[in-house]
């Protein structure tokens, strides 16, 4: 470009551009960096020109220096400078000639609050917090107001609604339709008696007349329980507990229905008469024995009408509001067979009903001399009255309600929900074996038990039977009692009879899988070396034996008394002097002496696991802390004997006993029951106790049992005192178990106790090989009709053999086992000392020299006084029979007068 074109440069001080930063005053110029980067002077709008060269920056008229990034960097630093606002920085008298950042806007929730730092700016204002409580409880207002509005007030005429439940044969005919019966009558407060009113308010909502109709207090448990997974629990209040009655149709335990029961509860509380909510609650609540309202329960407890109910029986009625099944003094094993007995709920309802007369006492609505007339329970009637439950259809229903209520974890089906109905059940019961097994009990008794011509001795006789399928564990039949409208307990499945012999296979069991423990080890620690028990394996069949521990020393009981075990009979089984046989022949013979030492060597412990493991329950047990326990001081169930032989029918597999199949309802399956079988003993060590069981009714003391054509494993039991006998047997496919007993069928009468049967039936004594064996093979014949024969699997040898039999060679010095004598000499340290030793009243055998008769210098030896009532009648008198408790007390006459251990056979 030549250089006449080029524009000469400006004056710093003049021009329109100096006229221009002149007139802007103390702002800074409108540029805020050189155009250029060449550093020339050309390139800035102003330069020193005294400098070297180019300015980081220039300045304004007013003389500051600008930042040499430009406007971008400028707007940042203004950013900056006002709280992050667009903008230049500065007002109108600062630096630059941007505008005013704004203000900030305020926010409607000042939360994180602005302008505060660290956690103050997380700490909400008083402002937030107040506003934030007032729309909260403006909230629940609103909700409760709504929720007012929605309810409505209950009508008594429509509540204790409840459906059939029907329930089927495993074939899946009809067995029954009951449980939906509504037994109620609706009657006025006027036909009340102010006993009862005052008994249900005096015992449940003091305030009754004064409160609200709800309980603030109640209410937050019920929540927490619920919340936390708690048991739940009703209302606290009668209001409350009369709306819970009214929505019986909802009884699901969840926040909605509560909250809804609340508003209810509060609309009655504020709507209706008090004495209308009384009545209500009276005529719509629940007493047990399928009756609804307070009219029902008089007839089904006292037969009679409400009105004429006295304050003794108005205040147990109120007690079972409490919960009938645990209040009611017929029992209700069937639900609850541990807690729920007739004495245990005979206690309850007492102790809850002399609560109630002296609170009624106290709020001055009885006079102390009325109550003074009742200090104990009214006499109350027969609980069952509904026909289509007579016979056993009773006994099944209960049992199958049983199983449903108990296993209500797996089934969902709760004690509520049965009541309620609606469910289709189809249980295991196998219609013709249970016509079967009632028609051979009633064989028997009809031949046999003639209470007329015999009323010492055949009075209050009783039966009761199971049946259970070995492959699954379904109890296929049962024999309950006579009438299930008559006779309410079902004696298959809680009697407290003894089953005595019948237990002697878990010892056998035991001793296979578990062994004898090593008899050189320290009694104080615990016992590892030990040695599996075979069938060969042998024991003394001495009568009168002196039991030991498995170190050989004799056990004795807290008082120091020694245990010598009596055999039925007072028979010494085996050859003399020690009376060795092996374990076939103890268990063929039922041998007593031979059981309980062998149940000493393994541990009654072990004894008792290995009862559980096969399915016997924990509380049918007794204490193992008596030799007896060996030989069956227990008493479980039939259901459960039956069960627990099946374990061995089964080759060691345990399936739980159960009775029902499936449930339905309206909306499709609820359950389904699965099997879960467990391994409880090896196939050798059930197949060997199965083998010498089999011994038993071929060659034993359950001969009656023999099935032509079949083959039978089982056993006879008889107990101390002839007060129960048992006979149970199984085949592959079957395992049946036949109790007998005598008891006053009265159950109002405290003092039930079991009754001696000698001269039953015209018998000197009952066994288990009399008969429940006789029930059980004409039940067995009919039931295994069209079933083919099994055989039981061939058991594989186990174990050692313990005490085997001596070497037939004599060795040079005598010891206990080779003494051949049949008059032996003993040694005083041999024996205890006897006034008179004969060799007949005294024998050495392999567990060294037993005392059997003969006074000791203090009136005898105790066979040991158990404490425990379980341990019943094991011992004899001074004339050598049977009256002793855990092992006999304390002996001082004549005839030799050692206690001896109980006999069972």
């Amino acid at each position: 470009m030549s250089e006449h074109r080029r524009k000469p440069p400006q004056p710093q001080g003049g021009g329109r551009a100096a006229a221009r930063r002149g007139q802007s005053g103390s702002s800074p110029g409108r540029r805020a960096a050189p155009r250029g980067a060449s550093g020339s002077p050309a390139d800035s709008y102003g330069s020193d020109p005294h400098g070297p060269g180019p300015r980081s920056g220039s300045r304004g008229a007013g003389g500051e220096e600008r930042p040499y990034e430009g406007r971008a960097a400028a707007r940042r630093a203004a950013q900056r400078g006002s709280g992050g606002r667009r903008g230049r920085p500065g007002g109108p008298n600062g630096p630059g000639r941007g505008r005013a950042a704004p203000p900030a806007k305020n926010r409607f929730v000042d939360y994180p609050r602005a302008g505060k730092d660290g956690w103050q700016r997380w700490m909400p204002s008083w402002r937030l917090v107040t506003g934030l409580f007032i729309g909260f409880m403006g909230s629940l207002v609103a909700v409760a107001g709504i929720g007012y509005a929605m309810v409505g007030v209950p009508d008594v005429a429509q509540t204790a609604t409840a459906q059939n439940n029907v329930y089927l044969w495993s074939d899946g005919s009809q067995m029954v339709s009951t449980g939906g019966e509504t037994n109620r009558q609706i009657i006025n407060l006027s036909q009340i008696p102010e006993a009862m009113q005052w008994a249900v308010i005096s015992q449940e909502n003091k305030t009754f007349y004064s409160d609200s109709g709800v309980d603030p207090k109640g209410i937050a448990r019920a929540f927490f329980n619920m919340a936390t997974g708690g048991q739940t629990q009703g209302g606290s209040t009668i209001t409350q507990q009369y709306v819970k009655n009214a929505r019986l149709d909802d009884q699901s335990q969840t926040i909605s229905r509560k909250f809804k029961e609340i508003f209810i509860s509060i609309k009655v509380g504020t709507t209706v008469d008090k004495k209308e909510i009384l009545a209500g609650y009276l005529n719509s609540a629940y007493y047990g024995r399928g009756a609804y309202g307070l009219q029902a329960a008089a007839r089904a407890y006292f037969n009679k009408e409400a009105i004429d109910l006295n304050p003794g029986e108005c205040a147990f009625l109120a007690a079972t509001l409490k919960g009938a099944t645990y209040y009611d003094p017929a029992g209700q094993t069937s639900i609850d067979p541990v807690q729920a007995t007739a004495e245990k709920n005979t206690k309850r309802a007492l102790t809850q009903m002399q609560d109630t007369l002296d609170k009624m006492v106290e709020g001055k609505h009885l006079d102390l001399t009325e109550r003074e007339k009742y200090t104990t329970l009214p006499a109350w009637k027969n609980p069952r009255s509904n026909t289509q439950l007579s016979g056993q259809i009773g006994y099944l229903v209960d049992l199958a309600n049983s199983y449903l209520v108990t296993h209500s974890d797996e089934t969902g089906i709760t004690a509520d929900k049965l009541r309620l109905g609606g469910y289709t059940i189809k249980t295991t019961f196998n219609k013709k074996k249970v016509t079967k097994l009632e028609a051979a009990v009633k064989k028997v008794q009809k031949a046999n038990i003639n209470p007329k011509l015999r009323p010492k001795t055949d009075t209050h006789v009783q039966f009761g039977g199971a049946s259970v399928d070995p492959k699954t564990g379904a109890i296929v039949a049962i024999y309950g009692g006579e009438d299930a409208t008559r006779h309410f307990t079902n004696n298959a499945d809680a009697t407290g009879a003894q089953v005595g012999s019948t237990f002697k296979p878990f010892v056998l069991a035991a001793a296979m899988r578990d062994g004898v423990r090593d008899p050189h080890g320290d009694p104080s620690q615990p016992q590892d070396e030990r040695t599996q028990v075979s069938p060969k394996s042998r024991y003394s069949g001495q009568n009168k034996l002196k039991i030991k521990e498995y170190d050989g020393t004799v056990w004795r009981n807290e008082k120091g008394g020694e245990w010598l075990q009596r055999n039925d009979g007072n028979d010494s089984v085996g050859d003399p002097p020690d009376y060795m046989i092996d374990l076939r022949e103890a268990m063929r013979e039922s041998v007593n002496s031979a059981f309980v030492q062998l149940g000493m060597d393994v541990g009654l412990d072990k004894v008792k696991q290995a009862a559980l493991d096969a399915g016997l329950k924990e509380n049918s047990l007794a204490g193992t802390s008596f030799p007896s326990f060996s030989i069956g001081i227990s008493d479980p169930s039939a259901i459960r004997m039956a069960g627990a032989y099946a374990t061995f029918a089964k080759s060691g597999e345990q399936n739980d006993p159960f009775s029902v199949l499936e449930v339905n309802s309206k909306d499709g399956q609820v359950y389904t029951h699965e099997n879960k079988p467990k391994q409880a003993f090896t196939p050798a060590v059930a197949d060997n106790v199965t083998d010498i069981l089999k011994t038993v009714v071929e060659k034993g003391t359950g001969t009656n049992a023999r099935l032509p054509g079949r083959e039978v494993a089982g056993k006879t039991g008889t107990t101390d005192g002839n007060k129960s006998a048992w006979f149970v047997g199984y085949t592959p496919q079957l395992s049946t178990a036949i109790g007998m007993f005598r008891m006053d069928d009265d159950e109002k009468n405290k003092s039930r106790k079991f009754e001696k049967m000698y001269g039953t039936g015209g018998q000197d004594k009952i066994h288990g090989s009399s008969f429940p064996s006789e029930i059980w093979h004409d039940y067995m014949m009919e039931a295994l009709q069209g079933m083919p024969a099994e055989k039981f699997p061939t058991p594989e040898p186990i174990g050692e053999i313990v005490n085997a039999a001596p070497s037939p060679t004599p060795s040079p010095s005598a010891t206990e086992s080779e003494e051949a004598s049949p008059t032996p000499s003993p040694t005083p340290s041999e024996i205890e000392p006897s006034p008179t030793p004969t060799p007949s009243r005294s024998r050495c055998g392999f567990f060294g020299c037993n005392d059997t008769g003969g006074d000791t210098s203090d009136g005898g030896t105790d066979g040991g006084n158990s404490p425990s009532p379980s341990p019943t009648d094991s011992g004899i008198d001074n004339n050598g029979n049977g009256n002793g408790n855990g092992g006999g007390n304390r002996g001082n006459g004549n005839g030799g007068n050692n206690i001896f251990g109980g006999t069972t056979n």
